[in-house]
């Protein structure tokens, strides 16, 4: 069975993205890495639902926190910062988040500044990113 690409449908409004936010803690997203990296094959981006840049040591905490909760093992390339991230629906059950790096695409995308960490790791926990070459995402909410 071959892996369909997803399909957009519709990028949410600012004001859309806002209100599918409320009550989010957290999104988790996992997709293959470049083939290269055989070590860490699993690329992950956590969105966290804040615009405020943490203090590094905090940030530190929550990272080493998703790692231990996830059994991620071997992060590289670790980038934690505020980023403009959109949302699109397509047909799975909740919007994609988009991390908007080119310029183009933060002009075009309605998006909403969330503090992202992004990187390359290894984990048994996420095997449709790591054997399927699947893209797949979580969301968390605050109870």
């Amino acid at each position: 069975m071959e892996a369909k690409a997803i399909k957009t449908l519709k990028y949410l409004d600012t004001g859309e993205i806002e209100k599918h936010l409320s009550g989010v803690e957290y999104i988790i997203m996992a997709a293959p890495a470049p083939e290269h990296f055989k070590d860490t094959p699993i690329h992950f981006t956590i969105f966290l639902n804040t615009s405020e840049s943490l203090p590094k040591e905090i940030q530190k905490a929550i990272f080493d926190k998703f790692l231990d909760e996830n059994e991620i093992k071997s992060p590289i390339e670790v980038m934690s910062q505020i980023m403009p991230v959109g949302f699109s629906e397509g047909s799975q059950e909740t919007p994609m988040p988009l991390l908007l790096v080119k310029e183009e695409d933060m002009r075009a995308i309605p998006n909403v500044p969330m503090l992202v960490m992004d990187f390359l790791a290894d984990s048994e926990n996420f095997g449709e990113a790591k054997e399927k070459s699947l893209t797949g995402w979580s969301y968390s909410y605050s109870d």
